[in-house]
C-alpha cells in the first residue's frame, strides 16, 4: 500500500478521536493543555495498538486466504466506513464527563474498533506493519489535539460531519483496494 493511502487511511480513522475531542474540547474548563495531551496520548496509543492486535491476528492466516484477501480487506473498509457515517447520525450526549482513567479507557477503546478492523485489512493485503502504525497513532494523536482547540471554538456545528468525512474515506480507500486489485487481474 502506498504513503498516501496509509496517510489518508490513518486521517479516516483518526475521525473518531476528532470527533471525541471536539465534543470533550467544549467542556474543558481548566488545564485545557493537559487534558488534550492526556486524551491524544491514550486515543494515538490505542489506535496503534487495536491496529497491531488486528495486524498479528490476521497475519498467520493471510496465505490461506489470499484469493480473497482484497475483497475481505473492501468489505471490511466498506463496513467501517459506512458505521462511521451512520454513528455520525446519532445525537451525541451533552453532559460533561471528567477525563478519569475508566472514561479514557472506554472513549479510547471505542474509538479504536475500527483501527482493530482495518490492522486486519492491512495484514491481508501484505503490507509491512511498522509505517501504517505509526502514521496512525500520531494522526490519531494530532487530530486529538486539534478536535480539543476547536472543540473550544466551534464543537456543536461540526461534530457529526466529521465523522461522515471519516467514513467517505475509508470507503474510497477500500474502493480503491479493489480496483487496483481488479486492473491487476
Amino acid at each position: 500500500m502506498d504513503l498516501f493511502s496509509i496517510i489518508l487511511t490513518a486521517i479516516g480513522l483518526a475521525m473518531d478521536c476528532f470527533s471525541v475531542s471536539i465534543v470533550n474540547g467544549l467542556f474543558f474548563q481548566q488545564s485545557k493543555v493537559f487534558k488534550a495531551l492526556k486524551m491524544a496520548s491514550f486515543f494515538g496509543s490505542f489506535q496503534a495498538i487495536m491496529f497491531t492486535i488486528g495486524w498479528f491476528a490476521i497475519r498467520s492466516f493471510s496465505k490461506v486466504i489470499s484469493e480473497v484477501d482484497h475483497w475481505i480487506a473492501f468489505g471490511l473498509l466498506l463496513f467501517i466506513g459506512s458505521k462511521m457515517i451512520y454513528e455520525s447520525q446519532k445525537e451525541v450526549e451533552s453532559k460533561a464527563k471528567p477525563l478519569s482513567l475508566s472514561v479514557l479507557l472506554l472513549l479510547s477503546i471505542a474509538t479504536s474498533i475500527d483501527s482493530l478492523g482495518v490492522g486486519v485489512s492491512f495484514a491481508l493485503l501484505q503490507t509491512s506493519i511498522t509505517v501504517p502504525v505509526v502514521i496512525i497513532g500520531l494522526a490519531s494523536f494530532i487530530f486529538s489535539i486539534i478536535g480539543v482547540s476547536i472543540g473550544e471554538r466551534f464543537g456543536r456545528v461540526l461534530e457529526n460531519k466529521i465523522e461522515i468525512m471519516g467514513g467517505i474515506i475509508l470507503i474510497g480507500i477500500g474502493a480503491k483496494i479493489l480496483i487496483e486489485h481488479l486492473m491487476l487481474i
